[in-house]
């Protein structure tokens, strides 16, 4: 195999995921191509990248723009001379009841993490034919699988995504050199909680045992040399797909009187569109400093011994309805 560097693109590269796969690339030094909305965090991210180990050039775009996307993966392409994987990480969310949340929210949920991932999709994939191979990773999340209220439009994209994802594979099956791989974590410690837009009167937060970007970032690298359909990542996803198998609507249901007790009980915080519309304008880095380094192991076995224990109540539920009938 050749170990020349590889060539990698990465949209939603200014914080986050992507900024931590843009760095975890770099350190083995990779050639990279990054773009977000925010070129302060664009910049900052591209710094450390070449402090890392790797080149990185990056270009400000709104993915939204189909036009926009085509010309920028023109440009990487010159650049880079090839493209070797196409990371599309770009995502945001809104929290609120579906009804209480401005449509034009909602619509830019399915736009910036529906719609730009096909457009990316879409100016990539013919370069991908044209050199014969390339991996497209799709960053989905396992909301893809299970259905999250209080984020209708989240939840929608993300099924959405799936389908998509599973669309090309069909297509591309005689292209044994193209990879479409779709990755599904849990909760990751992120700015992106920051950015979200929110209609719950509640100061947004996260769950015990969110995962590290890092982590997940890790598992994209992996990608890049050994591709695979789907790579779920947190230590309840397998156990939560067991449990929504079984009973589809009990894990909804459950999320939906978790969030409701939630934002009755949270913290006070204030309604808004968050960054759905502008990017912000200073680097907001990798991390969303929300994880207590002290706890983070035992969450993590506390989140797989709750989600084993939904799984078992869904089966033993499953088994008693048959029972009944």
């Amino acid at each position: 195999m050749s170990q020349r560097p590889l060539r990698v693109v990465i949209t939603g590269a200014s914080s986050g995921i992507g900024a931590a796969t843009a760095l975890a690339f770099a350190r083995e030094g990779a050639r990279l191509v990054l773009g977000a909305r925010g070129v302060a965090g664009l910049d900052d991210i591209a710094q450390r990248c070449r402090g890392a180990g790797g080149t990185a050039e990056y270009r400000q775009i709104d993915v939204t723009d189909a036009a926009a996307v085509a010309a920028f993966a023109a440009e990487a392409n010159t650049l880079l001379g090839g493209i070797d994987l196409w990371f599309s990480c770009v995502g945001v969310g809104v929290v609120g009841k579906y009804a209480d949340v401005p449509l034009a929210d909602h619509r830019r949920v399915i736009e910036a993490n529906l719609l730009s991932h096909m457009n990316e999709a879409h100016a990539v994939l013919p370069i991908f034919l044209a050199q014969d191979h390339g991996t497209w990773v799709n960053m989905i999340s396992v909301g893809g699988f299970f259905a999250t209220p209080f984020g209708a439009a989240y939840s929608a994209s993300k099924f959405g995504l799936r389908g998509f994802s599973e669309a090309l594979r069909g297509e591309l099956s005689k292209k044994p050199r193209i990879h479409i791989c779709d990755v599904y974590p849990t909760f990751v410690d992120t700015p992106g909680i920051d950015h979200a837009g929110n209609y719950t009167g509640a100061r947004l937060s996260i769950p015990p045992g969110s995962l590290a970007p890092e982590r997940v970032a890790k598992a994209v690298v992996r990608l890049a040399r050994k591709p695979r359909n789907t790579t779920v990542l947190g230590a309840p996803a397998l156990a939560l797909k067991a449990g929504q198998f079984a009973v589809p609507n009990l894990s909804a249901a459950m999320m939906n009187g978790f969030m409701e007790y939630w934002s009755q009980n949270a913290e006070p915080g204030e309604n808004g569109s968050g960054a759905l519309y502008d990017p912000p304008a200073t680097p907001s880095g990798v991390e969303g400093g929300r994880r207590n380094p002290e706890q983070r192991q035992a969450a993590a076995v506390a989140g797989a011994a709750a989600a084993l224990g939904l799984a078992a109540v869904g089966v033993w539920l499953w088994r008693r309805r048959d029972s009944t009938d």
